[in-house]
């Protein structure tokens, strides 16, 4: 299965990203740089990579179905998911000890659930900046230990009779991974020296996370379930990838966008509240000789997807999901809507997309947040605000959502991505 290659080895946004563009390379894309000028040619296929972390790629059509079309079929059609999840980041000067326990400094990245984290066998990943000669250059590397080098131990029952009452998790002092039993001063830094073969005082700064090392597993009777870390939100960039990849000729201009910063809330220069997809729509028309009448014609008639996972109802928590709207694992997709615009839908849009689930007998749902729950937003909202078009909200339905390790239906990463090759395609 695809999404387990994504889901293994997508151990930070930046080997999400590296992974993508090995598929893309291998389906004839072309890279492109923002600073660089482009040459773009009817047919072509190319992606952006931003920063490391965030992707956009887009093929485009014959030039004159770049525009909107008597048809009503959108000329400019977008997907749009996120590279990130939440976890545990590693901070400067990361070593602390206590008696013979090494230990590492921790905080963490987006809305985690604290305690899934304790027991678990944790890797590292992420980059890593070295001084080069060039200041401007500094040689930064992708890292992955490729092995579990931490684990956060729960204290045992005996000493907290308390712990199964339930009790908050201090995220300062009771999530710091154990490194080692064998502590020296700058223990890490030395580590990460070795394992990228450079001096220790050349490593300036890095971005790592501590990432679950667990792999995928079927779980089920019938292997019907999928228990992963990183389904929120790697199941729907494999699925966005996949589709595109899939998709042989464009009838319109395709982009699908993979943005980071999601989980802490998209405000940065990768993030999806940001101008990076509305430059790289305008980059795509100006490279193929439209005005500025042109651009804002398609955006208007262009059409969005914001891809990212749902919450399916808990069998054991069922007082948590909305009272009539029950969508469930291996029911098919859901399309999320919400009052508020936490999620980027209408009525009109949602129709669009049940006809096209329909016409190829694609099997979804709809997910609607209990009315005293308020549910999370996605990054749909945000590009939309910069990208006024029509757009819809889709993802497969989990459980332990944020969790460590989270749970999917099989059938519905199917659905889902047949549904975004559709959307490409139809």
């Amino acid at each position: 299965m695809k999404l387990v290659e994504y889901l293994d080895g997508g151990v930070s946004p930046f080997h999400v990203v590296a992974l993508c563009k090995k598929e893309f390379d291998k389906g004839g894309f072309v890279q492109l740089g923002m600073e660089e000028e482009w040459k773009l040619e009817a047919g072509g296929k190319y992606y952006v990579d931003q920063h490391g972390s965030t992707l956009i790629a887009f093929t485009l059509p014959e030039k004159k179905q770049m525009l909107p079309q008597k048809s009503k079929a959108p000329c400019l059609r977008i997907s749009a998911s996120h590279t990130d999840f939440p976890c545990l980041r590693i901070k400067a000067k990361p070593d602390m000890h206590t008696e013979h326990y090494g230990k590492l400094n921790t905080e963490v990245y987006g809305g985690a659930i604290n305690a899934s984290w304790l027991d678990r066998p944790l890797g590292v990943a992420g980059r890593v900046a070295i001084a080069s000669k060039d200041p401007f250059c500094p040689d930064v590397r992708i890292y992955d230990s490729k092995r579990p080098i931490l684990t956060i131990p729960n204290l045992a029952i005996h000493m907290d009779r308390e712990t199964n009452k339930g009790k908050e998790i201090n995220r300062q002092t009771e999530l710091i991974p154990i490194f080692t039993t064998r502590a020296e001063e700058d223990e890490f830094v030395t580590f990460l020296a070795k394992e990228l073969k450079v001096a220790k005082e050349d490593i300036l700064d890095f971005e790592l996370t501590c990432y679950n090392a667990e792999k995928s597993q079927e779980v089920g009777i019938y292997s019907e379930m999928l228990s992963a870390p990183r389904i929120d939100n790697i199941s729907s960039v494999a699925a966005m990838a996949e589709a595109m990849l899939h998709t042989k000729k464009s009838k319109s201009v395709n982009v699908a966008a993979f943005f980071d910063h999601e989980e802490i809330g998209s405000t940065t220069k990768q993030g999806a509240d940001s101008l990076l997809l509305s430059d790289v729509i305008t980059r795509i028309y100006d490279g193929m000789g439209f005005g500025e009448d042109e651009r804002k014609r398609a955006i208007y008639d262009g059409f969005l997807l914001s891809v990212d996972v749902a919450h399916a109802m808990h069998p054991n928590h069922v007082n948590k999901a909305d009272v009539t709207n029950h969508p469930y694992m291996n029911g098919g997709l859901c399309i999320k809507e919400a009052s508020g615009q936490s999620y980027a839908t209408d009525c009109e849009a949602i129709a669009i997309v049940e006809q096209m689930a329909k016409k190829k007998n694609i099997t979804y749902q709809k997910f609607l947040n209990r009315s005293d729950v308020p549910g999370g937003h996605t990054l749909g909202v945000f590009a939309a605000s910069f990208l006024p078009m029509r757009a819809v909200d889709i993802g497969v339905p989990i459980l332990a959502m944020h969790s460590a390790r989270e749970l999917m239906g099989k059938d519905d990463y199917d659905s889902i991505e047949k549904l975004i090759e559709v959307f490409y395609q139809l």
